[in-house]
């Protein structure tokens, strides 16, 4: 189960580039010691937006991920949480894969409650906390958004699938403003799904049904779309720019098909960082 490979590869920032610094951290949340990492601009002001980046399975605290370089032009702090170890021995998020049956973690609260931690400590925005995650970090962006919580505002799942169980199972509470960004070609996470679990995942939907559902529980009645080429030119991935809007629930649905890219957070393709954060700037209060 190597879910996390390709999520750290091809594209790094350095860490000499950044204009801010890291703060490790850990609190006891539900019993579990929980592990984190802070990125906090320099000239961070108070109130400042946070988002949280979930890693994907078995990987850690991944400090160059492509957030941080958009954190220092818009001012943002990121939270970097490391999950805690499953039935397998892998730091993970808990959104009920076979091999997690039996794990008496609850992830969702845990994170609501570590955001409330984050928030006060680090003086960050109550109402300006978002989240976002690569691969089972994007499920757990998913299964974030089917819960009853009002902590994150908005989620930009990566590489992120919907598992049936929670699509059969749960039904969100409300609107929420979702971003997904997926390549057409992922074999680790199935862009035309796996109801048959033959990638031993657990079964999902397709990406397409996945980012429908919330087309219709965000009541969009707007789509535009638009294609740019990858900033590889020719050598890279187009990618597809699918934005649904709702001016009922004010919530919209943004998904970015990679053409022929494969799992991963697609840097080189598009800046990841910038987009995210843009999806999520509309949300700011």
């Amino acid at each position: 189960m190597k879910k996390a490979l390709g999520l750290i590869g091809a594209f790094l920032l350095a860490l000499d580039c950044q204009a801010g610094h890291f703060v490790d951290d850990s609190v006891k949340v539900d019993g579990h010691m929980r592990q984190l990492a802070m990125y906090l601009p320099d000239g961070l002001q108070d109130g400042a937006p946070l988002v949280f980046i979930l890693h994907g399975y078995g990987a850690g605290i991944w400090r160059e991920n492509p957030m941080l370089a958009a954190a220092d032009r818009h001012g943002f702090a990121v939270c970097l949480p490391l999950g805690l170890k499953d039935p397998q021995g892998q730091p993970s998020w808990n959104v009920g894969y076979p091999f997690q049956q039996g794990w008496q973690v609850d992830d969702v609260k845990a994170l609501c409650r570590l955001a409330r931690y984050v928030q006060k400590r680090y003086r960050l925005s109550i109402q300006n906390t978002f989240l976002t995650g690569a691969s089972n970090g994007g499920e757990m962006c998913y299964l974030m958004a089917y819960s009853k919580q009002n902590t994150f505002k908005a989620v930009a799942p990566i590489a992120g699938l919907t598992m049936a169980w929670i699509y059969q199972q749960m039904d969100a509470p409300r609107p929420i403003p979702l971003m997904e960004i997926h390549g057409t070609e992922d074999r680790v996470s199935e862009w035309t799904g796996d109801m048959e679990n033959k990638g031993g995942w657990g079964a999902y939907l397709s990406v397409p049904v996945a980012v429908g559902y919330w087309i219709v529980k965000n009541r969009c009645t707007q789509e535009t779309t638009e294609r740019v080429e990858s900033l590889k030119g020719d050598e890279g991935h187009p990618v597809i720019k699918h934005r649904y809007t709702s001016p009922t629930t004010g919530c919209d649905v943004w998904l970015y098909e990679v053409v022929g890219g494969v799992h991963g957070w697609h840097t080189t393709d598009i800046d990841t960082g910038e987009e995210t954060w843009q999806f999520f700037s509309q949300y700011l209060k």
